[in-house]
């Protein structure tokens, strides 16, 4: 494996060797080994400026935006999006606000744009020991909200692509206002990436507020021109919710995390980790209920499974695994749902999910299968 990503210039590839060996966290010399290589190809690519600029502003906007939030992997996050246009009078903009303040108390960091309106509602109501930033810079807006302004969790970004992926990476729920394009991109790549499993699954609330219609009138077009042309399954349509109440809203995030944990693959088999272990004969109701979304076999009780040795923090946790078809995460909202239901035995003490967990996508599966290939969301900004 090592061989793979060598120069060919033997005294580089010894020093590089020596410096790795010296310096990379262990298990991870091999990628930054790859990186390099993959780097040392532009010049045998002959690649243009143009291209090495995007490629080196990405990279810089990852690996600092990684730096920003890696302290906080263990805290829950979610993400709000919004008109930077909303005043600071209007009902959305107060709604946004008791939103962010009531997730605070409820152990919830805020990751907003960083922009006015909406955004700077976000910030103002988790305030700024609560509060991420996730800026970009556009020629006629923005800069960041006077909440957030030169905070340490404030990330420029000049590519939405990197930012995008930033907002996602380390979410455990996203929730939009009422917005414009910008907002609707957010709504629908959100809505996207999780209904084909590209990205982790979490709780996606709509929330306007009482007597708007703003997301009824989206959510009946949804029905009318995508759901009734066959454009997309009506499971799909649990993978979001529609609420004029913001604690109902705060509600249907904590509450996607009452019974259900977290979830990875390993190898073929999707494993579920739960706050508490189910009694037989709620898993054999799970079982009934829920069949078609196993390829193969049944829905199983387990313990940790041997690639997961190294998540300490979660080893205690009871499990399920099953072959899930993964064509059907709409679907699976309802299993999770359907888990969350559930009553949790008394004494039960709710975890928060391990270092990272919130930013793996489904797709994070044993690395030493070669048939299933590790995908990962990331993002950042240059130091």
């Amino acid at each position: 494996m090592a061989t793979r990503y060598l120069t060919g210039v033997p005294e580089l590839d010894a020093a590089l060797a020596g410096y790795l060996d010296e310096h990379a966290p262990p298990g991870h010399a091999d990628l930054i080994r790859e990186m390099i290589r993959t780097t040392l190809k532009l010049i045998r690519d002959q690649t243009g400026r143009g291209d090495l600029k995007i490629i080196n502003s990405a990279l810089k906007e990852m690996r600092y935006s990684f730096k920003v939030l890696r302290p906080y992997n263990r805290v829950r996050k979610v993400s709000i999006f919004g008109s930077a246009r909303t005043s600071e009078e209007a009902p959305d903009y107060r709604q946004a606000l008791e939103f962010c303040r009531e997730m605070a108390a409820r152990g919830f960091m805020t990751i907003t744009g960083a922009g006015p309106g909406i955004m700077k509602a976000g910030n103002e109501g988790a305030g700024r020991e609560m509060s991420f930033g996730l800026n970009i810079r556009l020629p006629f807006e923005q800069t960041a909200n006077s909440a957030i302004v030169d905070d340490p969790k404030l990330v420029n970004f000049k590519y939405f692509f990197t930012r995008k992926l930033a907002f996602l990476k380390d979410s455990h729920a996203i929730v939009m206002f009422p917005g414009g394009y910008g907002t609707h991109d957010e709504a629908f790549e959100s809505l996207t990436l999780v209904q084909t499993g590209k990205s982790h699954l979490v709780p996606i609330v709509f929330v306007h507020p009482p007597g708007s219609e703003f997301w009824s009138d989206w959510d009946a077009y949804v029905r009318e021109h995508l759901l009734g042309r066959e454009l997309i399954s009506p499971e799909d349509l649990s993978l979001y919710r529609i609420t004029d109440d913001l604690h109902c809203a705060c509600d249907e995030i904590t509450n996607f995390y009452r019974r259900f944990h977290s979830m990875r693959y390993v190898r073929d088999e999707l494993v579920v980790r739960l706050e508490a272990p189910l009694l037989p004969e709620e898993l054999e109701g799970l079982n009934d209920e829920f069949g078609d979304l196993v390829l193969s076999g049944r829905i199983e009780a387990t313990g940790p499974l041997p690639p997961e040795a190294d998540d300490l923090p979660i080893a205690h946790l009871p499990r399920l695994k099953f072959r899930f078809a993964r064509r059907r995460y709409g679907r699976l909202r309802e299993f999770v749902d359907a888990l969350n239901r559930l009553p949790l035995p008394e004494g039960c003490q709710v975890e928060v999910p391990e270092a990272g967990e919130g930013g793996l996508i489904p797709e994070e599966v044993d690395p030493q299968d070669p048939l299933t290939p590790i995908d990962n969301l990331s993002t950042g900004r240059p130091s």
